[in-house]
């Protein structure tokens, strides 16, 4: 299946990070990444304290994603919704990967 952008990713992303924000998230960054990514504009990164708030942070954005990988025990999940990739890691995912290096 061929991925076609969706419009108003600055508004998704910031959207996204809201409701993570109001769903208890830590630490919740917006990265742009136009003309740095081939497969996205923007990432949302936050943090959730256990397995289960991070099932609920995903929860918490509301749309359905074109695809999600990971899962709550791994400490990492991924949502992807074209123009924006939102990350819910565990603390110690977070640490490890260091997706914010790639970006800032």
């Amino acid at each position: 299946m061929k991925k076609t952008p969706t419009e108003g990713g600055e508004k998704l992303a910031n959207e996204f990070k809201q409701a993570l924000e109001d769903a208890k998230a830590i630490d919740v960054k917006v990265y742009d990444v136009r003309g740095k990514s081939g497969f996205a504009d923007f990432f949302v990164v936050g943090t959730g304290a256990a397995a289960p708030h991070l099932k609920a942070l995903v929860r918490a954005l509301g749309k359905k994603a074109y695809r999600v990988s990971g899962d709550p025990e791994s400490g990492w999940i991924v949502s992807d919704y074209f123009d924006v990739v939102v990350h819910v890691f565990s603390p110690e995912a977070r640490a490890y990967y260091a997706l914010e290096k790639l970006w800032e």
